[in-house]
């Protein structure tokens, strides 16, 4: 087999498909139904932005900063939790792709190299950097994605910019003013996790951090606040609030998150991501970020709140159509 012929006629990277034996029969796969965002040039420049998962990375500082002008489509962040191995990294980001493409959504993959902040020291926290950035190298190169991952220290920050078109900041760290500084000065654009214990009014702090690194272009992420103990909430406030800051972002997976209740680990309830997700959509938000994984029971991390490429697939035609109506909306009000 030549080169060639192993990359396809496209001259992407032939891969197998997706398994979806593990898939709960409830996240069966809906018919092809086509974003609104599609249906003859909603925002001119959109499209090929786009439609640019197929073929050359889309330009991500434009796609960023259209998000803070309304209306524009929504931005899908997805992927897994944590990189386990090359192979499974390929096929959830083509996977996850091919849903985008099919509603002509822009997309970031993204998925960490380490979770540096697990419950318990003897949980596994994944490849590490230098072989987690090669994955994600590959994903980013073969199947010409933009991709995002988490930062912990400062001294990451250079090897991820050279691989990331994208840099998140985790939420307990999201107060570190030298990590927020020195992102902002990767040249990349930055999106900082909202810590749990954090007022959404004092994320503008954050931001000004970055800026004073140099950042231009930064994304704020909502991901639930700490309710008691082993449990988090969503103040929809939070979005509107934060959105006088900078675009806004809503993690549906995490916010569903039940930290450290799980012996040693963290818990969760999938069940109530897509009702989180509607609320989220319809209070306004500029991007999803949701982690998806075709089994997600086996993942070493956040097993319990992740959903399926089919769930993904079943709803988002749903959230889409909510995003436009609030996008109007928004529009021709300057309600926020």
């Amino acid at each position: 087999m030549t080169h060639s012929q192993a990359r396809g006629c496209s001259g992407r990277r032939a891969l197998p498909p997706l398994t979806r034996t593990h898939e709960r029969a409830c996240d069966r796969v809906m018919p092809e139904t086509v974003s609104p965002f599609a249906r003859g040039g909603y925002i001119p420049g959109w499209q090929g932005a786009a439609a640019t998962n197929s073929g050359a990375r889309m330009n991500i500082e434009t796609t960023l900063s259209r998000l803070t002008r309304r209306p524009h489509p929504l931005l899908l962040i997805a992927g897994p939790c944590v990189l386990e191995n090359e192979s499974l990294a390929l096929r959830i980001a083509d996977r996850l792709a091919e849903i985008a493409r099919a509603h002509r959504i822009p997309f970031l993959f993204k998925a960490s190299f380490d979770k540096a902040n697990r419950t318990s020291g003897d949980s596994p926290r994944g490849p590490g950097l230098e072989r987690g950035l090669e994955m994600l190298r590959r994903v980013r190169d073969e199947l010409e994605l933009p991709v995002t991952t988490d930062v912990h220290e400062t001294s990451q920050i250079a090897p991820v910019a050279a691989v990331a078109d994208l840099l998140q900041i985790p939420a307990f760290l999201c107060r570190q003013t030298d990590l927020l500084a020195a992102a902002g000065a990767s040249g990349k654009p930055v999106n900082v996790k909202k810590g749990q214990f954090v007022a959404p009014e004092d994320m503008r702090y954050a931001v000004d951090k970055v800026r004073a690194g140099g950042g231009k272009t930064v994304l704020l992420t909502e991901r639930g606040a700490s309710f008691g103990y082993r449990n988090l909430v969503v103040d929809m406030r939070s979005l509107a609030i934060m959105r006088g800051f900078a675009p806004v972002v809503f993690d549906g997976t995490h916010s569903v998150q039940m930290p450290g209740g799980a012996g040693g680990a963290s818990g969760g309830d999938r069940r109530w991501v897509p009702l989180l997700v509607r609320a989220a959509v319809a209070a306004g938000v500029d991007a999803l970020f949701l982690e998806a994984h075709p089994d997600p029971d086996s993942s070493p991390s956040d097993a319990a709140n992740m959903i399926t490429p089919a769930m993904l697939e079943h709803h988002l035609p749903h959230w889409l159509a909510l995003h436009e109506i609030t996008s109007d909306l928004l529009a021709s009000t300057g309600d926020e």
